[in-house]
């Protein structure tokens, strides 16, 4: 049981206050319209939503999985993080291609790339799975605080999950993204500091790098010190086959849009910037201190491994990092750590809020319900939207246990089949909405089969995740291509347009010509 003195509660109530007083301030400015209370009227400079991106992917649960990761693997684990790498690729090619389109959300961005009917049902799918998506996030989050709030105060897991994403809901209520991406400034900057003091402190109290490579030799347990520890081609827990894929994963993946659950976070702080420059280093950056970050976390977690060499069950050894810092942080330190762990977890939580009530507003209450509605009732929409994805986060997050199983599981196995047509649908002019549309219908059933059903039903064995992950983007081949070439091409008019606008990279020739033909384009 953690004790908290008064330094650790002026640090952890001075931090509220500061949150709060956000969702004051820009209250004026959040109110105004649904760019400002969605996109803050895209006109930020690149550092602003850069840090954004670097405070989102910083959740409580994040050291969790890492931890996890890493105590389970070794250093190898490192590269189960390697994903965030696809953002590096996307700056220069997919985050310019969506900046230049002006969609507030990838739902709209389906029906600005597909035409006709297929291009609404598109948008309406992809919007409700984003709320679906982004409550299921918000409850996986909340319930990672409800695990450090029970370890260190022994309090019901409820309480973690529900009370401190209250707090939160308030200055994203009153302020919107206004009150979301000033906050994750601040955030960023405390989550950042204390990753780093913290991560020190602990390496230090395990006895600093070379003590952590003694314990770790004397133990044999040497081979956890080597990132690259391949336990085959195709065998044990680290093949260079999964390697690979993940190097497939997150370097192809930038080029395309939706590759990751996370890029649609990052499509709002893309339409968020003021140009398509700033767009672009703005998700450069946060990737950077992402994996800059993740790096600080391995080391620490490799001491808590020497320190505590044999614990066999993940849900024991996933709360490692926050363990160290309870036990070895001095008084006055734990409140200021408290308020980084506080920071982690609102960044997360208000982005989710408000992109999943954009999703809400934007594409399925504006889109499809009242195309007239005026900004002032929009805002309202949104505000209302954002209590509702609370509320449903709960449910989500009193469902979940194991946190790793579930994250990998959400970013790697849920995303599987569409990895290939959402590559598609940037660079190939024929890939059409049905085809890119029965990849989802498909893939959410058959990941379901291949990583749970199957298996227990003894049909199949149980895959490796990297095995799955290329079983399910053949399986998906095998449905979306034969439905592409059965059904018609999109409108040469609607792609016309789309490309002007756009200019999207690869495969485009024939929609180029046209678009040169009619004088939309510089032939040269």
């Amino acid at each position: 049981m953690v004790t908290f003195h008064l330094l650790d509660w002026i640090w952890l109530i001075a931090f509220m206050v500061l949150m709060i007083g956000c969702g004051v301030i820009f209250y004026r400015l959040g109110k105004r319209s649904q760019s400002d209370f969605f996109l803050a009227g895209r006109g930020l400079p690149w550092w602003l939503p850069a840090s954004s991106v670097y405070a989102t992917h910083t959740a409580t649960d994040t050291p969790i999985w890492v931890t996890g990761v890493i105590y389970k693997y070794g250093l190898a684990g490192i590269w189960y993080t390697f994903f965030a790498a696809w953002c590096a690729v996307s700056a220069f090619i997919s985050t310019r291609i969506f900046r230049r389109s002006l969609a507030y959300t990838q739902a709209e961005w389906q029906s600005l790339r597909f035409g006709g009917l297929g291009g609404e049902l598109l948008r309406g799918w992809v919007a409700g799975w984003q709320v679906f998506m982004n409550m299921f996030i918000l409850g996986w989050v909340g319930m990672a605080m409800g695990k450090v709030c029970f370890f260190a105060f022994g309090w019901p897991l409820w309480v973690g999950l529900t009370s401190f994403s209250v707090v939160c809901a308030i200055y994203v209520l009153a302020a919107g993204y206004w009150g979301v991406i000033m906050a994750d400034f601040l955030q960023g900057i405390i989550a950042f500091s204390a990753i780093v003091i913290v991560s020190v402190w602990q390496i230090v109290a395990a006895g600093g790098p070379g003590e952590i490579v003694a314990k770790l030799m004397a133990t044999g347990e040497g081979w956890r010190l080597d990132p690259f520890a391949f336990s085959g081609w195709f065998e044990g827990d680290f093949p260079i086959a999964w390697f690979l894929t993940m190097m497939v994963i997150a370097i192809v993946g930038g080029i395309g849009m939706g590759t990751s659950m996370d890029w649609y976070v990052e499509a709002q702080r893309i339409q968020s910037a003021k140009t398509v420059r700033d767009a672009s280093y703005s998700i450069w950056g946060g990737t950077a201190l992402v994996l800059v970050r993740n790096s600080i976390w391995a080391v620490a977690i490799l001491g808590f491994f020497a320190l505590n060499p044999n614990i066999a069950e993940m849900k024991d050894y996933e709360m490692g990092w926050f363990q160290m810092a309870f036990e070895y942080l001095p008084a006055g330190m734990l409140g200021f750590f408290a308020a980084a762990i506080l920071a982690i977890h609102l960044s997360t939580i208000s982005t989710h809020l408000n992109l999943g009530a954009m999703y809400v507003t934007r594409d399925l209450y504006h889109h499809y319900i009242n195309p007239q509605a005026s900004e002032q009732k929009l805002v309202w929409v949104g505000r209302v939207a954002t209590i509702v994805l609370l509320l449903g986060s709960f449910m989500y997050g009193l469902m979940m246990e194991k946190i790793t199983e579930w994250l990998i599981f959400a970013i790697w196995i849920m995303a599987a089949g569409v990895w290939l047509p959402n590559i598609l649908q940037v660079i190939w002019w024929r890939f059409n909405s049905w085809g890119y549309l029965s990849s989802w219908v498909a893939n959410l059933s058959l990941s379901w089969l291949i990583v749970w059903v199957l298996p227990e039903l003894g049909v199949i064995p149980k895959l490796a995740d990297y095995q799955q992950f290329w079983l399910l983007v053949f399986l998906m081949a095998l449905i979306y291509i034969p439905v592409t070439y059965l059904t018609k091409p999109e409108n040469m008019d609607h792609l016309v347009r789309y490309y002007v606008m756009s200019r999207p990279i690869g495969w485009w020739g024939p929609v180029r010509a046209e678009a040169e033909k009619r004088g939309l384009l510089s032939n040269e």
